[in-house]
């Protein structure tokens, strides 16, 4: 599969190996990745990085906040961006989500993650 458009991705996951393949498959495609083990250096990235498009975050990872909390600091501060939530822990309702942000329960196809990010460019 090839990215409809190109977009800059922030990945926030805590698990290295998960982190680096998802970076390796959305620059794959076409995408720009960006990575970030926490919602703290998530939010580092966030300030200095005004091109960033997409946040695709995990919910359980340690740190100052979970990714749903970092997911509601980044849509207050930043309105327009899309997020996608992921977990192998915790289901979350699509429909309670917020406008621009979709959920993908764990194990996910690589194929569906870059669905969903082109999905939320348009």
């Amino acid at each position: 599969m090839v990215a409809s458009n190109s977009a800059v991705v922030l990945i926030v996951e805590d698990e290295p190996l998960i982190r680096f393949n998802i970076l390796d498959v959305l620059e794959e495609v076409g995408h720009v990745a960006l990575e970030a083990a926490n919602a703290d250096e998530a939010l580092v990235v966030l300030k200095g990085r005004q091109d960033v498009d997409i946040l695709f975050t995990d919910v359980n990872m340690a740190g100052s906040m979970d990714g749903l909390q970092l997911a509601n600091r980044v849509r207050a501060m930043r309105p327009n961006i899309g997020i996608i939530i992921t977990s192998g822990m915790v289901r979350l309702d699509p429909m309670a989500l917020p406008a621009n942000t979709a959920f993908l329960p764990k194990p996910y196809m690589h194929d569906t993650l870059i669905s969903t990010i082109n999905s939320l460019m348009t």
